[in-house]
């Protein structure tokens, strides 16, 4: 039954599997980027591109966010959204040491296992080695991280960032896009950013920088509940010239051309810690490419039921698991001398792993679901007489 006019409908909306699959596919990339040395990471499209898969894993989570959250912030239950906003960090945050002890461990197990002390050098490791003490506040206080273990610390810090651009957003999409877009550009010209403890540097991905395309997925998720996505021809020629110059530019190469003028290296440069404008526009032009094309919008429409809706649907839990996966993967590598017919072996094994796990995630919570309907389709307990 439609509603009628002035009433809105209960039902819940199917869930659009879309973000999903994208999801499913940004995620098993960053794992097969994860893994140096072997065949499969030339076939990434960072090798085709000005930006990879930590900007489409940044987007979408803030398209997943507008899903989320987009609705829901209003008069009388902002407080309660921002204490779930607030929990989600506290989970990417336990997450995220959860996954730097287990690699420090998996390094400096290997390293007395196999004789390798080398191995404690690798992934920004040894400042933890040499200074244990301060070493583990830094990691504990994210003042340390270590390679491959810093995008669920910047996503915690974007999403203690989202209560007040959702504030923001309820004033004006425009308000919210422009103080963000400040943000990105001050943090970009003045080298702003969180700094390290154990040396002078900064974190690798800066939270005051991603925050801007996280920002602009939520605003794009919003407007496309909404009144939807303008579909420009005009955007559209500019978005596939933009990634066939970002093609040539990366494959041919062009990296010697100057072409700074004297602008910041945020505006002009390709820096991946600030987010310069070239990788920023890439994803952007590549995302609404993807959104704007029937055939690739109807193709990722997939079922609930198909592999990639599941690893998209379980982003945190396998993203977790592609760490770790990845980081033994590297140690792996590194005791076996940088074999590529044993890393690409490995990523393949490690993919299958990743729908598997998937598929285990689907099950467990199917099982839990119907023991949960049982419960409550037979009551409460009948209560014993003393």
């Amino acid at each position: 039954m439609m509603p009628q006019q002035g009433q809105t409908s209960t039902l819940p909306r199917p869930r659009d599997t879309r973000l999903d699959v994208f999801r499913a596919l940004a995620l098993l990339t960053i794992f097969v980027n994860h893994v140096p040395g072997q065949y499969f990471e030339h076939l990434t499209h960072k090798n085709f591109g000005f930006s990879d898969s930590a900007e489409a894993f940044v987007l979408l989570s803030g398209m997943a966010a507008g899903l989320a959250y987009g609705a829901r912030f209003r008069p009388g239950a902002r407080l309660a959204v921002t204490l779930r906003i607030l929990r989600r960090a506290l989970t990417l945050y336990i997450a995220h040491i959860m996954t730097s002890v287990i690699t420090f461990a998996l390094f400096a197990g290997a390293a007395l296992w196999f004789s390798r002390p080398d191995l404690l050098s690798e992934i920004n490791l040894r400042a933890v080695v040499d200074r244990t003490d301060e070493g583990v506040v830094g990691v504990v206080l994210l003042g340390h991280q270590f390679g491959y273990n810093n995008i669920l610390s910047m996503y915690t810090a974007v999403l203690l960032m989202l209560p007040g651009f959702l504030w923001l957003y309820q004033r004006g999409p425009g308000l919210a896009l422009a103080v963000s877009g400040t943000l990105w550009l001050c943090a970009g010209i003045w080298r702003i950013a969180p700094s390290n403890f154990l040396d002078d540097g900064y974190w690798f991905l800066n939270p005051l920088s991603w925050q801007f395309l996280f920002v602009i997925g939520f605003a794009a998720m919003v407007r496309a509940r909404g009144a939807g996505l303008p579909r420009s021809p005009l955007l559209m020629t500019l978005s596939a010239g933009y990634l066939c110059l970002s093609f040539l530019w990366v494959v041919v190469p062009l990296w010697g051309i100057d072409i700074s003028f004297g602008l910041p290296p945020v505006l002009t440069g390709f820096d991946k810690t600030f987010l310069s404008a070239s990788r920023l526009l890439h994803v952007l032009a590549a995302a609404y490419l993807l959104a704007n094309i029937p055939a690739l919008t109807r193709w990722a429409a997939l079922p609930l039921s198909h592999p990639l809706v599941a690893v998209g649907r379980h982003s945190l839990a396998i993203f977790i698991f592609g760490t770790l996966l990845a980081m033994t993967g590297q140690v792996m590598m590194f005791i076996t001398g940088q074999r590529p017919i044993l890393g690409t072996l490995y990523v393949a094994a490690g993919l299958a792993l990743h729908f598997l796990y998937a598929g285990y995630l689907d099950w467990h919570a199917r099982v839990a679901a119907s023991n949960a309907k049982r419960q409550n389709a037979s009551g409460p307990a009948p209560e014993t007489k003393t």
